[in-house]
């Protein structure tokens, strides 16, 4: 369907995913990511592939595939909010089950899967998270495998690193509401050693977009 409600961010964002659209008047402010492989037009600028900004009262056109979350700015109180979260969401920890994660103050959404997509909110609730470094995704074995990440609550930023370790850092990308950092990976895919880090408490969603021939855990094929 061209405009699909998407749950799993619920009861705290409203998530639309906007799929081939010639225009969407949009009547409210959202945080709109490009999911598509061409730019979408939004009045009279351009949205690249991967890119998001923050919208608001405007029209969308031409879009292949869009995300749309709303409701990111309509708290008035953070510390109260992140605790309703808390309530909701479990741990990454119990969910994932990395070492890395365990005694983190992480928390994540149920992930929402369309097809090749597949969408998490987090929760990071400590400045700073430690939440460690990791360059593989081993659920994904085939090539191609692309990540990246919205802010959507508080500021935080991207790390790059050269090992295994903090301290060669080479490249972070600060990030507000509506920031996507740029993708990590290279024409092969791979990935940098690389991790999330808070600059306050803050909500992100992970995007997880498969290559062909891959499913995520439990999808059939």
């Amino acid at each position: 369907m061209p405009v699909e409600n998407l749950s799993f961010a619920a009861p705290f964002f409203t998530v639309r995913l906007l799929t081939n659209v010639t225009t969407y008047d949009l009547d409210t402010r959202a945080i709109a990511l490009n999911l598509g492989k061409n730019a979408i037009s939004i009045e009279r600028q351009s949205l690249a592939p991967l890119i998001s900004v923050i919208v608001q009262d405007c029209t969308l056109s031409d879009v292949e595939r869009c995300l749309l979350i709303e409701g990111f700015d309509d708290h008035d109180d953070d510390e109260a909010f992140f605790e309703d979260i808390k309530a909701h969401w479990p741990s990454a920890f119990d969910v994932r089950r990395e070492e890395r994660l365990r005694g983190v103050s992480h928390y994540m959404s149920p992930k929402s899967i369309k097809g090749d997509l597949g969408l998490t909110m987090y929760h990071s609730g400590s400045v700073p998270l430690n939440v460690g470094l990791h360059r593989d995704h081993p659920f994904c074995p085939v090539p191609g495998f692309r990540e990246v990440h919205t802010q959507v609550v508080g500021f935080g930023k991207m790390q790059q690193c050269r090992e295994k370790d903090v301290g060669t850092l080479y490249l972070e990308e600060p990030m507000a509401p509506g920031t996507t950092h740029r993708p990590m990976y290279d024409a092969n895919g791979k990935y940098p050693w690389h991790q999330y880090e808070t600059i306050t408490p803050s909500v992100f969603l992970a995007v997880e977009l498969l290559p062909n021939g891959a499913s995520f855990p439990g999808q059939e094929m």
